[in-house]
């Protein structure tokens, strides 16, 4: 990895409040860009909640049934909650090649190699970002969401990935903007995993996805 150290490795137990971690977030990501602390990889868990990035389309708020936060990321209405692994993933992608495209690619294909390790069989969708699989009734569903930020070229919010969550509570909002397609889970799909076998294919596809950012500088 062109000598660079790897993330910081983070697992936080338990509901994390979704303002403190955008604050967290914030603030260790100009940490890193003033060179006081380094990348991190922060996997947590929240309460029911929206979330809008900058594209959100307020018509796609069907049922704001749970607290609605503005996110400051990419793309449109998404939900987190019990049962879904979120990924805050802060590297410097000065050190690690200025590119948001092959940096998103890179993300999809992390979450898609540890899927296969638990598996399941998932891929890119064109025109779709996000992570997709094929249901138990043979629909094509998405598993997993992609949401990024860059600010100053160090990266904020990442991934999330359906562990085993309420899916209804998907219904209050348009995923990601998209209707045609329904969300599914490991646990609908009849691979339960726990936290700890994600967190474990995360670590174990994490090499991989590092070297795909590495510098052509």
């Amino acid at each position: 990895m062109d000598g660079l150290a790897a993330p910081e490795w983070i697992i936080t137990d338990g509901l994390t409040d979704y303002a403190a971690a955008l604050v967290d977030m914030e603030t260790r990501a100009a940490a890193i860009h003033a060179g006081q602390a380094g990348e991190r990889i922060w996997l947590i868990e929240h309460p029911p909640l929206y979330t809008a990035g900058t594209s959100a389309d307020p018509a796609e708020l069907l049922d704001p049934r749970f607290p609605v936060y503005d996110a400051g990321r990419g793309g449109r209405y998404t939900y987190h909650g019990p049962g879904q692994r979120v990924g805050y993933v802060q590297l410097d992608l000065t050190k690690r090649g200025r590119d948001v495209r092959a940096y998103v690619s890179a993300l999809e294909g992390w979450v898609i190699d540890a899927l296969s390790l638990l598996g399941v069989a998932a891929r890119r969708a064109d025109g779709r970002i996000g992570i997709w699989t094929d249901d138990a009734n043979g629909r094509e569903a998405k598993i997993g969401a992609i949401g990024v930020r860059v600010k100053r070229w160090v990266t904020l919010h990442g991934l999330s990935l359906n562990v085993a969550p309420d899916l209804s509570h998907f219904g209050g909002i348009v995923p990601c903007g998209i209707a045609e397609f329904p969300v599914t889970s490991l646990a609908a799909l009849g691979r339960p995993a726990s936290f700890a076998d994600v967190d474990a294919a995360l670590a174990d596809a994490l090499p991989a996805f590092l070297d795909k950012l590495r510098s052509s500088d």
